[in-house]
């Protein structure tokens, strides 16, 4: 007979010893990580001369203004297009070329203008018409380039020139540019009430030209392929949104603060709840779940004497409509066999595990009594939001500031399809001066995009992953220095033997003291592993958008297989981070060793580990689904005027889902930063109590730091030291 193989108890490090001069977290201790703090500051100061960098090279104005094709800025102030916000493409059917993808370049002359075109015309037609009446003249010089006025000139001169535009059709301004008013009437596309128009070269086309066209330009200009009615039909429900946004923030506010209060007061209530309502959800699983198998086997009795319900799901096959399978007496017993097995399974636990479930509700309830003892806490998530802000709105300002970096690039433009100078790159103060007029007449030097030549500007994608690292770098930095904080904090008071009278002052100034002061470089070790890996997860999530066309079936697989393993590692390393980060707290060591005390310390103890960790989470979620919801359910009744006493009071809306799913989703946002302070006030208290249980007897000299409920859990109690008795 085989031997059973048997772990060693050193297998997972060896239990922790007393030390009679333990107190809880170490106040004499020394600088952790130094080599990573210097690297981590250096990275800092790179950081900031990066973003000067950018700052001094960038223009947002590239960003924010159109520019048309002399290299000018449309609506800029001070600057002859003051006045001239929009920009305006002559022919914009030439964007509808794929080689203007590959190019960045739509192959027509962009003009700045105050307006948009309202109606369809052709240069032809106002050529004829000026004979008669000069208004038609007037109308369409707007659209021409600024100083020309010869409306007699040949028309092919003036399209070689490309002094004004072919044709005009009626436009709506969007994204700063001059769009086709595309309208869709009863599924057919239209543009002021006509499917088909006059281009002025003589041909009649389709409004389905115009729309692709502008879909090539928005390609260019969003990045995506998003068709320019969707487009547009978004911008005015986005209008709309604003608008409702603008006339019930006040209200949006109010439901926040509600969130705030009924958060606090859930979380100081758990001490008196936690168990009855975990309970509560306990048996009512127990209970679905066996109506659930009652309610199968009726269904399966009711099938058993029809001849059609004897048929397998084998016989059948795959059907698209499901509730042919209802109608088969196998299917609820597949049913009824597997929520058997469930409530089996969950009853099973339930008996053996009783007792850890006894203690995770008891570490509940002592984590609301720390909070309550240590209500400062409850508001430092201000403190890491403001830090985040603070880094995203750098993040944000760099990258905009390096996409803007580029010098204005112009190229040669023809309205001669084989110019072999077509697409060169040309300087606009020499270009009249070059043989390229006289070989391809008509050509011009326009501006194409932004871009150079230099080591910065071929570096500058290189750059923008650097200010992508370093920003998931320090968001992951603040985020560990706000657990370690909390961690010191309520360490602090589980080693605090009598409480409140041993509980030290300012616990949670302490502890951000002790952080900043001692351990810079281990948060930053930890932070700079976790986002490494999402680093490379973000560029597999662009990656994968960029190749959901690909036909390569194992490419998709492998590609598929690495963002799963990476978002494994990644949750692997933010649980062993935040529980590295609590042992920093209360020891002061290194961050290797404390991950590896830390490991060791949850392996020795992975049953318990495991039953607090769901019930924890389950509980919580619990809790900010009920206080997300009960807000919504009163949002819901005011925004729709349910309630009669403060129906006055409510805004007139566009769509009531709007603040109505705003309150919902922030009040989630608000509960769960409220809720992530009491999680992690439970994980430190739990580590604290098998660190306890470890290093203490009960005895006179080794008393346990545990409360009394926990105590009796375990059978456990403090012997008192008798008077004449050595300790």
């Amino acid at each position: 007979m085989a031997r059973k193989t048997e772990i060693p108890s050193s297998y997972y490090g060896e239990p922790q010893k007393f030390d009679p001069t333990f107190r809880g977290p170490i106040h004499n201790r020394s600088c952790t990580d130094v080599l990573c703090c210097v690297i981590f500051i250096i990275v800092i100061l790179g950081y900031i001369a990066l973003g000067t960098v950018a700052w001094i090279h960038g223009d947002p104005r590239k960003v924010v203004y159109p520019t048309d094709s002399h290299g000018q800025f449309c609506g800029q102030q001070g600057t002859p297009n003051a006045n001239k916000a929009i920009l305006f493409y002559f022919n914009i059917l030439q964007c509808a070329n794929p080689a203007v993808l590959i190019n960045l370049q739509c192959p027509t002359t962009q003009l700045c203008v105050p307006k948009c075109p309202d109606r369809f015309a052709t240069y032809l037609d106002m050529q004829y018409n000026y004979r008669y009446n000069k208004s038609h003249w007037e109308y369409y010089r707007q659209f021409c380039k600024p100083g020309f006025d010869n409306p007699r000139k040949s028309v092919a001169q003036v399209l070689r020139d490309e002094d004004c535009p072919s044709m005009i059709v009626p436009s709506r301004p969007f994204l700063q540019r001059c769009f086709p008013d595309f309208i869709t009437r009863n599924g057919t596309l239209t543009v002021a009430n006509k499917t088909d128009f006059k281009d002025g070269l003589g041909k009649t086309r389709s409004v389905t030209d115009l729309r692709d066209a502008a879909n090539r330009v928005t390609a260019i200009q969003q990045g995506t392929e998003s068709g320019i009615t969707a487009l547009l039909d978004a911008k005015e429900v986005g209008i709309k949104i604003f608008e409702d946004y603008a006339s019930s923030w006040y209200w949006i506010l109010i439901g926040l603060v509600i969130t705030m209060v009924v958060s606090l007061l859930f979380i100081l209530l758990l001490r008196f709840t936690a168990g009855v309502l975990l309970w509560v959800v306990i048996f009512g699983v127990i209970a679905a779940v066996g109506y659930g198998i009652w309610h199968c086997y009726w269904e399966f009795s009711l099938l058993q004497g029809k001849p059609d319900a004897d048929v397998t799901i084998s016989d059948i096959g795959f059907q698209t409509d499901f509730r042919v399978y209802l109608q088969l007496s196998q299917t609820w017993l597949i049913f009824m066999i597997s929520l058997a097995v469930i409530e089996a399974i969950v009853i099973l636990m339930l008996i053996f595990l009783r007792r850890r479930v006894r203690i995770a509700i008891a570490l509940l309830k002592e984590g609301s009594k720390a909070i309550g003892y240590i209500m400062t806490a409850l508001f430092y998530p201000i403190i890491t939001f403001f830090l985040l802000a603070v880094c995203i709105a750098y993040w944000a300002v760099t990258a905009v500031f390096l996409a803007s970096s580029g010098d204005a690039v112009y190229k040669v433009m023809s309205t001669q399809p084989k110019c072999q100078y077509a697409n060169l790159t040309c300087d606009p103060e020499t270009f009249n001066k070059t043989n390229v007029t006289k070989v391809c007449p008509g050509a011009q030097c326009t501006f194409a995009f932004y871009g150079g030549e230099s080591v910065y500007h071929r570096y500058i994608f290189i750059l923008q992953l650097c200010n992508l690292l370093i920003f998931l770098w320090l968001v992951n930095f603040t985020i560990a220095l706000g657990q370690c904080t909390l961690a010191g904090a309520f360490a602090s008071y589980y080693w605090a033997l009598k409480k409140p009278g041993d509980i030290p002052a300012c616990p949670l100034f302490a502890s951000f003291g002790r952080a900043i002061r001692y351990h810079t470089g281990s948060l930053a070790f930890g932070a700079l592993i976790l986002s490494i890996v999402q680093f490379f997860r973000i560029i597999l999530e662009y990656l994968d958008h960029k190749l959901k066309g690909a036909q390569n079936a194992f490419a998709r697989f492998l590609l598929c297989c690495l963002k799963c393993c990476f978002w494994c590692l990644e949750h692997f390393i933010k649980f062993m981070n935040r529980n590295a980060y609590i042992m920093i707290a209360i020891y002061g060591k290194n961050f290797c060793t404390s991950a590896k005390d830390a490991f060791f310390l949850l392996m020795r103890n992975v049953v318990r580990v495991a039953v607090l960790d769901k019930v924890t989470d389950f509980l919580l979620f619990l809790g900010k689904l009920l206080i997300s919801g009960s807000v919504g359910v009163l949002a819901f009744f005011f925004f729709t005027r349910k309630i009669p006493v403060i129906q006055e009071e409510v805004p007139s809306l566009n769509y009531y889902w709007v603040p109505l799913l705003t309150v919902i989703f922030g009040s989630y946002l608000v509960a769960h930063g409220f809720f992530n302070v009491y999680a992690m006030c439970v994980d430190t208290l739990f580590l604290c109590f098998l660190v306890d249980l470890e290093r203490n007897n009960g005895s006179a000299a080794r008393p346990y730091y545990m409360s009394s409920e926990l105590r009796s859990i375990l059978n456990k109690k403090n012997v008192k030291s008798r008077p004449g008795k050595k300790k």
